[in-house]
């Protein structure tokens, strides 16, 4: 199951910028963040293929939501410009961004290549 994030659950479960200047990675499992809008259509694409992949990958990924209307100042925080959008962050380096609805295999070949995540796993 993807989760739904606020800023306070962001902050607890991926990253406190509040807190700390340089990235530093609160989870402890590799994640997703898809961030999306209810009137997104490529978004209403891409929420059926992280639903499966969160389900394939239980518990060794965490696919997080996180609505770019409701959650502006997050959204901001990470320069969201543009719709969707999905941070690939690791478990132990930096988040990459990718912006655009991205096919289910672009995801797995990010989740190998970023995350460290084989698709065979």
């Amino acid at each position: 199951m993807t989760e739904q994030l606020t800023k306070e659950t962001f902050m607890e479960k991926v990253f406190n910028w509040e807190k700390n200047k340089d990235w530093k990675f609160e989870g402890d499992l590799p994640c997703i963040i898809d961030f999306y809008a209810d009137w997104c259509q490529p978004c209403k694409m891409v929420a059926p293929i992280l639903e499966e992949l969160s389900e394939e990958y239980a518990g060794k990924l965490n696919i997080y939501k996180v609505n770019t209307e409701q959650e502006q100042e997050l959204a901001a925080a990470f320069g969201i410009r543009s719709i969707p959008s999905m941070l690939f962050v690791p478990a132990d380096d930096k988040p990459q961004m990718s912006v655009g609805a991205l096919p289910k295999d672009s995801i797995k070949k990010a989740m190998d290549e970023v995350l460290k995540i084989p698709a065979d796993a």
